[in-house]
């Protein structure tokens, strides 16, 4: 499984954990449920960040397919040796397939959020 797909599925099971959902274990790879985990473990520090880098809006207003990506990216980005710009393309890239709307709204929010995050992690 490449890295982009295994991105997707830990976003959708993180989708589904925050709805309270129901998924199979054993239809997911080990490095897949293991990534979801650790995103869970650090969900407060996690939603802190996010919080502390909202400009007039709060994280509950976060659409959840959004905010589940953008959970995972910020877990990549504190806890990941890859480059930040391929950690916000990739959250770009599932924001565009999920979430975004013909207005691009979606697309352009997410990437300033996660680029305003990356300034604040890098300071």
């Amino acid at each position: 499984m490449s890295q982009r797909k295994e991105r997707e599925s830990v976003v959708i099971l993180l989708y589904l954990k925050s709805m309270h959902g129901f998924f199979i274990p054993e239809d997911y790879t080990e490095v897949v449920l293991t990534r979801v985990e650790q995103v869970w473990e650090h969900l407060e520090e996690i939603d802190q960040i996010i919080s502390n880098n909202l400009e007039n809006w709060t994280i509950d207003r976060l659409n959840i397919v959004d905010k589940a990506i953008i959970r995972n990216a910020v877990y990549e980005l504190k806890h990941s040796d890859l480059p930040f710009e391929i950690i916000i393309d990739e959250a770009i890239e599932l924001t565009k397939k999920y979430t975004n709307l013909d207005d691009d709204k979606a697309r352009a929010f997410n990437n300033k959020l996660l680029d305003t995050i990356k300034n604040h992690l890098t300071r």
